[in-house]
């Protein structure tokens, strides 16, 4: 099944701009206090089909390796802007010119206090006419249940396999979110 899907830039903060100097530290963050409402869909797990002369990245939040509760909202950028948000286990999907993109993952919250790496990122080239499946996965293992915390909280990103990509969306809800206001 293929759905054609128009999804707007929501927030326009070019890089270099005041807005950028306050950003969680990441080329492909947007500004730190610009937060994201969050809901997701269950049923829904199509993908829309690719505009011509544009990439299309599809955002997974993967919460396998993350036992603490709640899980974090996680907000994704490009190129400086917010383009989106997440929240245990979902996904959701962003058109883009072909050429080079950085992108970041940061969690707008999370409750657990303490030492984390609460900020990814990466950058990679889009050609167009592609899907690109970037994963961010959320890291806090326990040593036994009830117990200390392993190492340091993290978010890694990464770009993932089309085929491991379809698998995820398969299994994840679907997620939509807006500034909050």
């Amino acid at each position: 099944m293929t759905a054609s899907l128009v999804i707007p830039l929501l927030f326009a903060f070019p890089l270099g701009s005041p807005a950028q100097a306050n950003s969680p530290g990441a080329p492909g963050c947007g500004p730190a206090d610009v937060k994201l409402d969050v809901k997701s869909d269950h049923d829904r797990h199509a993908a829309p089909s690719i505009e011509p002369g544009k990439s299309l990245i599809v955002f997974l939040q993967d919460d396998a390796e993350f036992e603490s509760r709640p899980r974090p909202t996680t907000r994704f950028g490009i190129d400086g802007t917010w383009v989106g948000a997440t929240q245990a286990n979902s996904y959701f999907y962003f058109s883009v010119d072909a050429g080079e993109h950085h992108v970041c993952a940061n969690w707008q919250s999370w409750v657990v206090p303490g030492p984390k790496r609460s900020t990814g990122a990466m950058h990679f080239t889009a050609e167009a006419g592609k899907t690109y499946y970037v994963r961010g996965r959320d890291i806090a293992l326990y040593d036994h249940p009830g117990g200390s915390l392993i190492g340091t909280p993290e978010i890694k990103l990464n770009l993932v396999d089309s085929d491991e990509g379809l698998v995820l969306i398969s299994s994840f809800a679907f997620s939509s979110s807006h500034a909050k206001k």
